[in-house]
């Protein structure tokens, strides 16, 4: 099999990722993907960076051994504690690693922002990555970073409609330290399917604020990869194949929220022994 038909390998540390698998699927929709979902140790938000990249060495090495094109780490926390370990792997083979930060922080700067907020997981906000990053090609721009935990739990549990979700989302997004913000990074890929929710709160409140979604963003560094090294598939046979290493009913239910096509999941073990 040339390289070019190849499959692009995607992985979070759940089910939110898909988000990140359905808008590369809109831009490239000839491409096979190779989704590995770590439900057995979700979230990673709440794990310590040397256990996010034990994780992330396992699922790299699946990937790899699945003969993969490219890998994309759809997972924010992944992105800030692993990104380096995992592209250090990869090198090996000559695969490129896309993680979902430095496409975003570029878009950030890129636009010209007074003040940007970030919300996502306590390992996103807690390795100041957004901000660091942010502040190496514009000092200027304020940066407010806050945790808020709550919401990808909330979410993967399919409450992202109705009177808890909103009360939630509320006291997040009223906490001081985002008044007077401009941007919203969303940075965690299960936010997108709160946005909605999340712009309808600052219109309630009269608030002008830009709501960045990042999936849209990484599809499009995936695309601009795939075409910089002309490893874009020209065929139209795509085949996708769903790994997440613990199986439940309510996993496969909520897949449906974050994918909009039928997924069929594979229960695999890929960890050593812990």
């Amino acid at each position: 099999m040339s390289k070019t038909q190849k499959s692009i390998g995607i992985f979070d540390s759940g089910i939110g990722g898909l988000t990140v698998a359905n808008a590369i699927l809109k831009i490239l929709p000839n491409e096979s993907i190779v989704y590995f979902g770590d439900t057995a140790h979700l979230p990673y938000g709440d794990k310590s960076p040397e256990m996010i990249r034990k994780y992330s060495r396992s699922i790299t090495e699946f990937l790899l051994q699945s003969d993969v094109k490219m890998i994309v780490i759809a997972c924010n926390s992944a992105s800030s504690a692993a990104f380096d370990y995992v592209r250090e792997l990869a090198q090996v083979q000559q695969v490129e690693v896309i993680n979902v930060i430095d496409p975003v922080v570029d878009y950030i700067t890129n636009h010209h922002y007074h003040h940007v907020g970030v919300i996502g997981t306590r390992a996103t906000i807690g390795s100041q990555i957004f901000p660091e990053k942010i502040h190496q090609k514009d000092v200027q721009l304020k940066v407010s970073a806050l945790a808020t935990p709550l919401l990808a739990p909330m979410i993967e549990s399919g409450f992202v409609k109705g009177e808890i979700s909103k009360a939630v989302i509320e006291t997040y997004l009223a906490d001081k330290s985002l008044n007077g913000i401009d941007a919203l990074v969303l940075a965690c890929t299960h936010y997108p399917l709160i946005k909605k929710e999340i712009e309808q709160y600052f219109i309630d409140n009269n608030q002008v604020v830009n709501i960045i979604a990042t999936n849209e963003i990484v599809a499009q560094a995936v695309y601009d990869t795939l075409k910089r090294d002309n490893l874009i598939s020209l065929g139209s046979k795509s085949k996708h194949q769903f790994f997440v290493s613990d199986y439940t009913d309510t996993f496969k239910e909520t897949t449906q929220l974050f994918y909009h096509q039928e997924v069929s999941l594979q229960q695999i073990d890929i960890f050593k022994e812990e």
